[in-house]
């Protein structure tokens, strides 16, 4: 049965980057420790006959076929950019020299 602690929480929560109060760790230490049991009786239920499925019916492909249109010019494209530079469109930095 699994049992997840509030250090374990606040682990993935810092993983995550998530700022979580401590009535928040106790509230989702339980919550997933639900979602880990709730896992854990379908893993005992799935037997080595029962084939994966992602659908509980089988799917068709319902997509159109592919029709070949034509698209925009370089000129064009770029004709709505605030700033284009040497054909692509220019963005300011935002990481630094590595």
């Amino acid at each position: 049965m699994p049992n997840i602690s509030r250090d374990e929480v606040a682990h993935l929560a810092e993983l995550a980057r998530l700022a979580v109060t401590d009535d928040e760790l106790d509230m989702f230490a339980g919550q997933l420790d639900q979602i880990l049991d709730a896992v854990a009786k379908v893993s005992e239920v799935a037997g080595a006959d029962v084939p994966p499925t992602s659908h509980s019916v089988p799917l068709t492909n319902v997509f159109r076929d592919d029709v070949v249109t034509p698209g925009l010019t370089q000129a064009q494209a770029l004709s709505g950019a605030p700033s284009a530079e040497e054909g692509r469109f220019r963005v300011p930095r935002i990481l630094g020299e590595e």
